[in-house]
């Protein structure tokens, strides 16, 4: 069983930045699963916001490029999520996701981090 836990959210003002980290736990070759990082901001849908590859391949919504980068460590099993530049409309609960061979469908994620960008 795939577990996920998120760290790393809280209260940021407009410009500032932040890192998320989701640690992946379980039994499984974590190198066979394409983790990412999406998010839920009240009464919209769960969005992406980036994913990448065992060996490094990124993919990254248009409103977040130049200013999120995702990274993981394959020997440690995390994710990280470099977010800088923050603005109002990042305020959303953040979810890591773990796609075994990148198929959402039968991904498993985390319980979410709070990221709320506001003066």
């Amino acid at each position: 069983q795939v577990q996920l836990g998120e760290s790393g959210g809280g209260l940021v003002q407009p410009g500032g930045s932040l890192t998320l980290s989701c640690a992946a736990s379980g039994r499984t070759n974590w190198k066979m699963f394409t983790m990412g990082w999406y998010r839920q901001a009240p009464g919209n849908q769960r969005e992406l916001v980036a994913t990448i590859t065992s060996d490094g391949n990124t993919n990254y919504a248009d409103a977040v490029k130049g200013r999120f980068t995702i990274s993981r460590d394959n020997a440690k099993n995390m994710v990280n999520l470099q977010m800088i530049s923050l603005k109002p409309e990042d305020t959303a609960v953040y979810y890591c996701n773990a796609a075994p061979g990148g198929l959402v469908g039968l991904s498993s994620w985390g319980q979410g981090t709070q990221v709320t960008v506001s003066s």
